[in-house]
C-alpha cells in the first residue's frame, strides 16, 4: 500500500533526522516551481539557478526553526520563487536598465509593427522608460500586481494565489495603480503616443 504522507509529515519526519523526507518533499512540488520560475525569467538556465536558490532557502528556513506550517507548503515556496525573481530582476535592472520590450512585455500593450522605422523605435522605448519609472513610483503592492499582471503575464487568480490575498484584493491594487498611473501621467503632462 503507498500511501503519499502529507507535507507537514515529511517536514516532521525531515526535523525528526530523515535527511530523505525533504528530497520528497522538494521533488513533490519541483514541477509547479520550476514551471513557475520558467514562467517569470523565460530563461532555462536561470529559471534552473532560481529554483536552486529557491529551495536552499527554504531548506536554511526549515533548517533554523522559522517555518511556521499552515498547510500552505507550497505556496510558500512559490512566494519565496517570487521573491528570488524579483531580486534578480532587481539586480539585473541595477547593472543594465532593462526596457520592458527587452524583458518580454510590453506595459502599454502596444501594437509592435512589422516595420518601425527609427523614430518609432526611439519614441516608444522612450515611453516605455517613463511608464517603467512611473511604476516604481506607485505603493509596493500596486507595483507588485502591475509587474505580474505585465511582467509575468500571471492572471489575477495566480496574482491572488502569490500574494496570498483574495482576488477582489488584487483586481482593486490593478485599479489603484491604474487610477495613480493616469494621475501621475496628467500631473507630469506626460503624452504617451
Amino acid at each position: 500500500m503507498n500511501v503519499q504522507l502529507s507535507d507537514q509529515v515529511l517536514l516532521n519526519h525531515y526535523l525528526s533526522g530523515d535527511r530523505n523526507a525533504i528530497s520528497k518533499l522538494i521533488e513533490r512540488h519541483s514541477r509547479r516551481v520550476r514551471d513557475y520560475i520558467n514562467m517569470m525569467v523565460k530563461d532555462r538556465d536561470l529559471a534552473e539557478d532560481i529554483f536552486q536558490e529557491t529551495f536552499i532557502k527554504a531548506v536554511r528556513v526549515i533548517d533554523e526553526g522559522r517555518y511556521t506550517d499552515n498547510g500552505k507548503f507550497l505556496s510558500w515556496v512559490l512566494r519565496i520563487a517570487h521573491n528570488q525573481v524579483i531580486d534578480h530582476f532587481r539586480a539585473q535592472r541595477q547593472n543594465k536598465a532593462v526596457t520592458e520590450a527587452e524583458a518580454g512585455y510590453d506595459v502599454l500593450g502596444s501594437l509592435r509593427f512589422a516595420e518601425r522605422t527609427v523614430e518609432d523605435a526611439m519614441v516608444c522605448d522612450q515611453i516605455e522608460r517613463d511608464v517603467r519609472g512611473l511604476v516604481d513610483l506607485l505603493p509596493d503592492e500596486q507595483r507588485e500586481v502591475v509587474m505580474m499582471r505585465y511582467f509575468s503575464g500571471l492572471s489575477f487568480k495566480d496574482i491572488a494565489e502569490q500574494t496570498d490575498v483574495s482576488i477582489n484584493t488584487a483586481l482593486g491594487r490593478m485599479r489603484y495603480a491604474l487610477i495613480n498611473l493616469r494621475k501621475m501621467i496628467k500631473e507630469k503632462n506626460m503624452v504617451l503616443s
